[in-house]
């Protein structure tokens, strides 16, 4: 059997280590599915529904592995669809490469059916973007794209026409006119040094050393550097802030945690930002300037793998570049314990409040199910060792403020991007890379609906993943920002006829039960997550139950007013469950 170009692609993906592309066929990519089967001996391909969700199956494995994720796609519509996902993973600077089809050589230009010119398309979310015009470009094209993905976190893009896909592998079709020969490299990839320079520890100790009220904000960067940020957080008796893609950095239950600031965030996270006096930002580019200090009222020391980010969204005294483990531990040494405690006892007891508080929101007792006490039980439940995914709405309060970080826990959502549908391809590419472990995915009604057909992916592949919907009949956290800025809500909620999809996880061949009742929840959660295959449970929680900030703003606070005034339809509603959470933080 004569051997094809697409097997020298498939070859050296299994030489950089990977281990399973997910994907969809079609005919622009025939080629490149033979030879898939021509070795899948070495390379897993995992069949899904959409495009859309193997791009984030392919970001959902570099986040759970840190190994690249691979996504395969047909021309034209195939590759349209991979865009959301590779956004995804460019936005949360995860390395991942799209391999797409593009008609053959000899009609491009043609107007041919389906002719969409990929890598211009890819222009603005690829690292790397290259057509493949010859198969002599293989295996190296592959090396160069797969390094350029790790070296820049984000994606690499390779698009083999046809034509070149069934080529026979040595083929070499044009003569050599340039003093250069076909690229000839490895499959390997060396991280640059972690460690930043000497000159610069020196001077980020000199600030941290004096700092009187110091805080940490540690993000995702620091998520393999759980024992360095604690352990200078203890040297600093410094309380330490997680941004939401960085939530698994330390343990919720640790003293030095003190949650997330932002909208999803904890009263004492936005109290520490408002008081502290020196910030060291670890591993974090977050976002949203409005919730963080003042520029020019704290020191700010910032450690960040990327120069390009550091001093981003604060004026960085001391910007470090390297790695957050090594460059934490090189600090370290350099760094004069603090034995005054009184600022981390101060907001030690603002976090033991507020624990309680959130604690009161998970009621059994009421109807409607809050969604508080859905996501404690999910909890409560869960192994020391589970992987929650989570979709973007409010269902990321109530993980950022219900799911408990300890032990080996892990938590993966759509940071950067925010995007809605990631939840269920998430734990479907996190159960796949860590078949022994817990997988959750926690995913709103309108999440869900968008790639529901991934749940049969789960049945047909029989991977054990339980996914708890989260239903409040609407875009939740839509309606809320409507009303924030003083708006009613409009076009938000779904209406009749109620959804179900506890039916549809049954017709997969999965374990699927809807729970309408406070008092099945807890049972309902147990026997879905005790399920040896894909299980699913659909609850419906109260609609109108706000994901309020941490610490409400006067401003907040006027334009909600200003909503009701205005006619907000369900005010009576929303009105009766705020009197409801603030009876039970009371009754504790």
């Amino acid at each position: 059997m004569t051997e094809i170009a697409s097997e020298i692609l498939i070859r050296r993906l299994a030489d950089w280590g990977v281990d399973t592309v997910f994907g969809l066929p079609g005919d622009g990519i025939n080629g490149i599915m033979e030879g898939l089967r021509r070795h899948s001996d070495r390379v897993r391909f995992v069949l899904v529904h959409h495009e859309e969700a193997a791009a984030f199956m392919a970001a959902a494995h570099a986040k759970a592995t840190g190994r690249i994720g691979v996504c395969l796609a047909t021309s034209g519509p195939g590759g349209i669809h991979l865009l959301n996902g590779l956004y995804d993973a460019k936005l949360d600077h995860q390395p991942v490469l799209a391999i797409t089809g593009m008609q053959e050589t000899s009609v491009l230009g043609t107007g041919y059916q389906q002719e969409v010119h990929l890598d211009r398309l890819y222009e603005d979310v690829a690292e790397y973007n290259l057509v493949v015009d010859n198969p002599a470009q293989l295996p190296g094209v592959v090396d160069i794209a797969i390094r350029t993905a790790y070296a820049r976190r984000g994606v690499a893009h390779l698009c083999l026409p046809n034509d070149v896909q069934v080529a026979p592998a040595d083929a070499d079709p044009y003569q050599h006119v340039a003093p250069a020969r076909p690229p000839a490299t490895a499959p390997v990839y060396l991280p640059p040094p972690g460690a930043p320079r000497q000159e610069d520890l020196r001077a980020a100790a000199e600030v941290l050393n004096a700092a009187r009220r110091p805080a940490i904000l540690a993000g995702a960067g620091a998520l393999h550097a759980r024992a360095e940020v604690l352990a200078v957080a203890e040297t600093l008796s410094a309380p330490v802030i997680k941004t939401l893609p960085g939530k698994a950095v330390i343990p919720d239950d640790s003293p030095y945690a003190v949650g997330g600031i932002g909208l999803l965030g904890t009263r004492p996270g936005e109290e520490l930002v408002e008081d502290c006096d020196t910030l060291l930002m670890v591993g974090t580019n977050f976002p949203y300037t409005k919730h963080l200090p003042e520029p020019g009222t704290v020191r700010v020391v910032q450690i960040d793998a990327d120069p390009a980010r550091a001093g981003v969204r604060m004026p960085t005294e001391v910007p470090m570049i390297g790695d957050a483990k090594e460059g934490l531990a090189a600090l370290l040494p350099l760094l004069r314990r603090n034995d005054d405690r009184a600022h981390l006892e101060k907001y030690q007891k603002a976090m033991a409040a507020w624990r309680e508080n959130m604690a009161a929101l998970e009621n059994p007792e009421r109807a409607p199910i809050a969604p508080q006490y859905l996501i404690g039980c999910v909890d409560r439940a869960a192994s020391d060792d589970a992987i929650l995914t989570c979709d973007s709405g409010t269902i990321a309060t109530w993980a950022a403020r219900h799911w408990t970080i300890r032990g080996d826990r892990e938590f993966y959502l759509s940071g950067n991007l925010a995007t809605m549908a990631p939840g269920l391809p998430y734990a479907i590419a996190a159960q796949l890379a860590h078949p022994d472990r817990q997988v959750i995915a926690f995913i709103g009604d309108g999440g869900f609906a968008m790639l529901m057909a991934e749940f049969l992916t789960a049945a047909r592949l029989g991977l054990p993943i339980t996914v708890v919907v989260n239903n409040n009949d609407s875009l939740g956290q839509i309606l809320w920002e409507q009303m924030v800025l003083g708006y009613p809500e409009h076009g938000v909620r779904f209406g009749a006829p109620a959804s179900d999809f506890s039916a549809w996880a049954r017709s997969c061949g999965g374990y699927g039960r809807k729970v309408t009742d406070p008092a099945e929840v807890d049972e309902a959660v147990r026997q879905a997550l005790a399920h040896p295959g894909p299980a699913l449970v659909d609850v419906d929680v109260d609609p109108n139950e706000p994901p309020m900030p941490g610490k409400v703003a006067r401003d907040q606070a006027v334009r909600f007013a200003e909503a009701f005034l205005k006619g907000q339809p369900h005010k009576a509603a929303i009105a009766t469950t705020l009197f409801k959470d603030k009876i039970s933080q009371l009754g504790r």
